[in-house]
């Protein structure tokens, strides 16, 4: 090794501390131990490899296939200089030390060039549909290695929607982020085929912060190295947040893993450990005073709701609920949608009608609302339980949302309502005693109907110590 190559290695080396670089060799010492006799033979003796084949037995669980084989092709990517190591098919422990501090310890400059290869193994360009493949795999990989080293916190494939069309949702997200050199962004079958250079896609992973918290995690979940030390930063340790109130209770909620890994980290940054089921129309009925009896006075918020014909779509709201004929809430508010396409849309500074509830008055409207005005609110569940409407022509005037649900006034499927962060002192439910023991009617009535098991799934849970099991 040249002394100016030896000194390039020893400052990626340096990037660690002693613990974490012990714990890269002994990865690596392994990996290269599934290589078998692959290390190249010279008269200093065998020097250590590793092999597509050694880390695809390494891997073969936590990651999907398709990953493994990008990352392998991003450590083969690293130019040892003076020699033809782009040509070898075995990685050496100079490319694999590298690798890992270019995507655990770099910037985008120092990113990129791997990047480039995970897209795609030839050099140049690479055309938008590589970066969407690249994009879909690296999400999939995600939420694959979280679920396999159980790190989801509560949140399984039991009790979310099917991930694959999140992953779609979210990749085609992080992908309309893409803007050519002129500043234009091709949309639809034209980014597809547009040509990106790697100037391009350097901007892209410098703007998107997702790619790189993606890629450290597919990383350190992967290869199990690194994953518990504490220079993780905090959008990596609250990447998913923990899952409370849903265990359990047989409810599939509607978000999936990708939106949930996506809204949760839009939330303002105290807010993102914990999310806590509230309100469920399927669990606690279709009523609109359940609804605010549920979700009043309980700390910031996310609503998401589902219309009749399958969109999935709410609001953040920064404060706590409270019933008054009044706005509320703050420009941190934002409304969302989830399916069919994943999207956060922010506050304009064009009015403060972040947030409204009411129910019982006369002479203001009753319901609960975001954005816009009275009778025309980007997002509006009326009092009368079941309508809805979310109206923007051609956006709406606080958050500049397009019309969120399929159609402009809507019928109700399903409404769910999770507080985020930690529930305010005032909304401690500990000791709270269930509807169906302050009114034993209820209950016999209900035994009567042969519902009594179905009516645990009313109670609030009490176990909010921990996070729900996976």
């Amino acid at each position: 090794m040249g002394n100016a190559e030896s000194n390039a290695y020893q400052n990626h080396l340096s990037r660690f501390l002693p613990e974490e670089q012990s714990v890269i060799d002994g990865v690596f010492d392994t990996l290269s131990g599934l290589s078998g006799s692959a290390g190249a033979k010279n008269g200093k003796g065998i020097k250590k490899t590793v092999t597509l084949a050694a880390l695809q037995a390494y891997m073969r669980e936590p990651l999907p296939e398709q990953m493994t084989v990008r990352l392998y092709n991003g450590m083969k990517s690293i130019d040892l200089t003076g020699k033809s190591s782009g040509l070898s098919e075995q990685i050496a422990k100079e490319q694999f030390v590298i690798f890992m501090s270019n995507l655990l310890k770099g910037n985008a400059d120092e990113k990129i060039t791997i990047i480039m290869r995970m897209i795609s193994k030839t050099e140049g360009p690479v055309k938008g549909k590589q970066i969407q493949e690249f994009t879909e795999d690296l999400i999939m990989s995600v939420v694959h290695v979280l679920s396999y080293r159980k790190e989801l916190k509560g949140w399984n494939s039991e009790n979310t929607r099917d991930s694959a069309s999140g992953v779609k949702a979210l990749a085609s997200q992080l992908l309309s982020e893409l803007k050519l050199a002129d500043g234009t962004k091709p949309v639809g079958p034209q980014l597809m085929e547009t040509n990106f250079d790697q100037s391009v896609i350097e901007d892209w992973v410098y703007r998107v912060p997702q790619i790189s918290i993606f890629l450290s995690v597919v990383i350190r979940q992967g290869l199990h190295v690194l994953h518990s030390l504490p220079d993780q930063t905090k959008d990596i340790l609250n990447l998913v947040p923990g899952c409370k109130g849903i265990k359990g209770r047989g409810l599939v909620s509607l978000f999936d893993i990708p939106s949930i890994i996506y809204i949760n980290s839009l939330l303002p940054a105290e807010l993102q450990h914990k999310w806590q089921l509230l309100f469920s129309s399927r669990l606690h009925g279709e009523s609109f005073s359940q609804l605010c009896g549920h979700i009043v006075n309980k700390g910031p918020c996310v609503v998401i709701l589902k219309d009749l014909d399958g969109y999935i779509f709410g609001g953040f709201a920064s404060h706590s609920w409270e019933v008054k004929p009044q706005f509320q809430g703050d420009n941190r508010c934002f409304l969302f949608s989830v399916f069919p396409s994943l999207a956060v849309y922010t506050y304009t500074g064009y009015n403060d009608h972040y947030m409204y509830l009411n129910h019982g008055q006369q002479t203001m409207p009753n319901g609960l609302g975001m954005g816009g005005q009275h009778g025309y609110f980007g997002l509006w569940i009326d009092s009368d339980y079941g309508k809805g409407h979310s109206k923007a022509k051609p956006r709406c005037t606080t958050y500049n949302s397009p019309q969120l649900s399929a159609k402009e006034d809507f019928t109700l499927d399903a409404v769910e309502v999770w507080a985020v962060g930690d529930l305010p002192e005032s909304a401690g439910t500990k000791g709270k005693k269930s509807i169906l023991d302050v009114d034993p009617e209820a209950q016999a009535f209900l035994e009567m109907a042969g519902k009594s098991r179905q009516s645990e799934g009313l109670r609030e849970p009490v176990e909010e110590e921990e996070e729900d099991d996976d």
